[in-house]
């Protein structure tokens, strides 16, 4: 009721479409979607099969929702690839900017938790589960299986290895590299702001040899 659909949008299989409803032109929508009341896709959004969309929700222009997680298995005939069987799971009140991507689970659900904000140009991974009210700045990364709690902060650029957790209420800045768990309610920051060329080359040089400083200190 009241739902628009635009000039060659494409709807797959078995896709549930709610009241209020905008899709805009040259949008793909995969078999077994449903999508809720009052959500907007822009032009040129693919949406994958399995993909579940809450009420509310805002995808901009080029995002991909539900694209095949990066999975591999090295042998010795060769590079295999793991398929990917389960879906995505997006909640009300999400916003997904341009060009960002969220791949779909081994074989449960990659999850976007109800009123999380995406930038553009940020990249999800395969089963990652980000929380409710989560902010994701412009080209954050999130690797396999992390998963954030609620209110968390991750600013531009920051990238989060496989299988992290990321407690409540964390914010980490810009550029930062996330390799551990974090605990809750804290700041996070590892950036290393750009200095002049030659005088970055002497720091380097001393950092090279902190250890031997350091043991010649404490000896």
């Amino acid at each position: 009721m009241g739902s628009f659909i635009g000039d060659f949008v494409v709807i797959g299989k078995n896709v549930k479409i709610g009241r209020n409803v905008k899709i805009y032109p040259f949008t793909y929508v995969g078999d077994n979607t449903v999508i809720g009341d009052n959500t907007v896709i822009f032009s040129g959004v693919h949406i994958y099969r399995n993909t579940v969309i809450g009420r509310n929700v805002r995808i901009h222009s080029g995002a991909v929702i539900g694209a095949d997680g990066f999975g591999y298995h090295i042998t010795q005939e060769g590079i295999k690839k793991i398929p990917h069987i389960g879906g995505v799971i997006i909640e009300d009140n999400v916003e997904i900017g341009a060009n960002t991507t969220i791949d779909r689970a081994l074989i449960e659900n990659t999850l976007i938790g109800k009123n999380t904000k995406i930038d553009n140009l940020v990249m999800v991974a395969h089963n990652c589960k980000v929380g409710e009210n989560n902010i994701l700045v412009s080209q954050v990364g999130l690797s396999g299986s992390v998963k954030t709690g609620k209110n968390v902060i991750l600013a531009g650029q920051v990238g989060v290895a496989d299988h992290v957790e990321i407690g409540d209420n964390v914010i980490v800045t810009a550029k930062s590299g996330v390799a551990n768990n974090l605990a809750p309610n804290k700041t996070y920051g590892a950036n290393l702001p750009a200095i002049e060329w030659s005088r970055w080359k002497r720091i380097y040089v001393y950092l090279l040899r902190l250890p031997e400083l350091f043991k010649k200190i404490t000896t």
